[in-house]
């Protein structure tokens, strides 16, 4: 089903999106960032994958320095390595579309990983396309989304709050390294951040005492190094001056329109049309090894 998911997300990039959120964005604008290390021959296959020309497209450059700059903290060196080559398409919306990710070639970060931390990051109402020449982790595409999306609002996200963004992301996917289902990890970051938005914890075992009822609501054990992480985050993200109400709208309105879709008709018939295409596709590796 979860293939069956991710083609569907796909078709409905190109049904529902375009993007804004801020009113000097314009619906259908385009922006593109790209990995400062990739080889002109690599270059050109992300430009040509993002169907841009580079004549026509403003690009904005990522390099391996603000990688380590932004995500040093959190992970070892050696995940992040010593070249950008994380690029991205970032597609303005209309208002209330909330975001939608689409990765290829991206190994650590999953799609609902980078919605979360851009909403955190404060960016709405996107279609982002994220994807690499070959396999890589991923960890510096937030990075390029978000100088990238400051580059076409005018408007500077502040630096606390990128770090953050990018430390849930990286959270969440050690949460997934440990266990955890990604759809779990990733509707737990929610949870909390929704229940410290309304609960405004005045002291850190506050805030622990909400993770753990968190967790135990998704069956997921931390270890106290982990809780201990986590604690610090939520700590960070309480005190940033964050529209919370803005967040979760933009989580829910990618959420409702997914939902809307595939409680549709046309939706359920194109879940069922993949879903046979890929049992026709079985029977036939059947039929041919039973003969």
């Amino acid at each position: 089903m979860k293939k069956a998911k991710f083609w569907v997300i796909l078709l409905l990039a190109f049904m529902l999106f375009p993007i804004t959120a801020h009113a000097d964005l314009i619906a259908g604008e385009e922006i593109v960032t790209l990995g400062e290390d990739l080889s002109a021959t690599d270059k050109e296959k992300m430009l040509n994958e993002f169907g841009v020309s580079e004549n026509e497209t403003e690009i904005v450059y990522v390099t391996n320095e603000e990688e380590h700059k932004y995500l040093g903290e959190f992970i070892p060196a050696s995940q992040i390595g010593s070249n950008a080559i994380s690029s991205a398409k970032i597609t303005i919306g209309n208002k209330g579309d909330g975001i939608v990710v689409e990765t290829k070639n991206i190994n650590y970060i999953t799609d609902d990983m980078y919605v979360n931390a851009l909403a955190t990051a404060g960016i709405e109402d996107a279609k982002i396309q994220i994807s690499s020449p070959f396999q890589v982790s991923g960890t510096g595409a937030l990075t390029g989304i978000i100088k990238a999306y400051e580059v076409q609002s005018g408007e500077k996200i502040d630096e606390d709050q990128k770090l953050v963004a990018n430390e849930e992301m990286v959270l969440t996917s050690d949460l997934v390294k440990d266990g955890v289902n990604e759809d779990d990890a990733t509707e737990f970051f929610r949870k909390v951040k929704e229940r410290v938005s309304k609960e405004n914890p005045q002291t850190d075992e506050d805030i622990r005492t909400i993770i753990q009822e968190v967790a135990k609501d998704f069956g997921i054990t931390l270890d106290d190094q982990l809780l201990d992480k986590l604690v610090n985050l939520f700590k960070k993200i309480k005190d940033l001056n964050i529209d919370w109400d803005k967040v979760n709208d933009t989580l829910k309105s990618a959420k409702d329109k997914w939902d809307d879709f595939v409680s549709s008709e046309e939706g359920k018939g194109i879940i069922d049309a993949i879903i046979n295409f890929f049992k026709a596709i079985w029977d036939w590796f059947l039929s041919i090894f039973s003969k």
